[in-house]
């Protein structure tokens, strides 16, 4: 019955006002888990989360005072060390919003044009033994190693990716990171995979590492053979050519596209 009653009371006092301030609420909430998406603060987030719903139901459960008082007048303190924990982050941010003069709504990624412009540009690299690395990103961001390269934003040409991957140019050391249809940055670091799996190049090991810790997509052009690999989801497939490449590409980033596919021409599962 108490229950109700709390209920009826909150309902009693419910204003139009209320509305707006619940929609701010939201919105503020929002953009923070915007800011943070494709981040590793956001792993750092969950975590914190975790450790804070544990020690609330311990305290709870098995009635433990001190803890209790802690949690509860631990709050002033959070305002203070979330600022500094997602320092970083907020400064991106703002950043960006001052930057480009708009909130940073996610969109739908472009791949569709993308996949061609990569597969041309990355034949042309192989038939020339120019070594690169091309990462598309998918739905985790990739937010941190950008910050990492110079950033281009500029539309996904085979021009460009030729130009920046030509040799001794001063962009050609590292990845280039595609988001949609643009190249958003390049001569990107990228974490190495501890795994070698018959690759001893530094490029097959950065997309392998980039794979293997997020849902990327990367397309490696070996410098000593021409040899075009793919890696996704910590597996690879080697020995591409055109149409392989091609369909590989679309089976992992136009998913859809794929349903109509007959059941004889699937394509290669990525092998470990």
């Amino acid at each position: 019955m108490a229950v109700w009653d709390s209920i009826r009371d909150a309902l009693n006092t419910f204003r139009p006002a209320s509305v707006i301030d619940v929609l701010s609420i939201a919105v503020v909430i929002y953009l923070a888990l915007l800011l943070l998406k494709g981040t590793t603060a956001m792993s750092l987030l969950r975590g914190i989360i975790i450790v804070v719903i544990a020690a609330v139901v311990m305290a709870q459960v098995l009635n433990l005072t001190v803890l209790d008082w802690l949690l509860r007048n631990s709050f002033p303190a959070l305002l203070i060390a979330i600022p500094i924990i997602f320092q970083s982050e907020i400064r991106r941010f703002l950043e960006r919003v001052g930057r480009t003069g708009r909130w940073p709504w996610p969109g739908r990624a472009l791949y569709e044009g993308v996949v061609d412009t990569i597969a041309e540009a990355t034949l042309q690299l192989s038939e020339k033994q120019q070594g690169a690395i091309i990462v598309v990103e998918r739905e985790t961001g990739l937010e941190d190693y950008i910050d990492s390269g110079i950033k281009l934003d500029a539309e996904a040409s085979t021009k460009l990716l030729l130009s920046i991957f030509y040799p001794n140019s001063a962009l050609h050391d590292g990845a280039v990171i595609v988001r949609g249809d643009r190249v958003v940055a390049a001569s990107v670091t990228l974490p190495l995979s501890e795994r070698m799996q018959g690759f001893h190049g530094t490029r097959h090991r950065a997309a392998l590492g980039i794979s293997e810790r997020s849902d990327a997509v990367a397309v490696v052009v070996s410098e000593e053979t021409g040899q075009i690999s793919i890696a996704a989801n910590g597996r690879a497939i080697s020995n591409l050519d055109g149409p392989r490449l091609r369909g590989i590409l679309r089976s992992l980033l136009l998913p859809a596209m794929e349903m109509d596919r007959p059941a004889g021409r699937r394509l290669p599962r990525l092998s470990r």
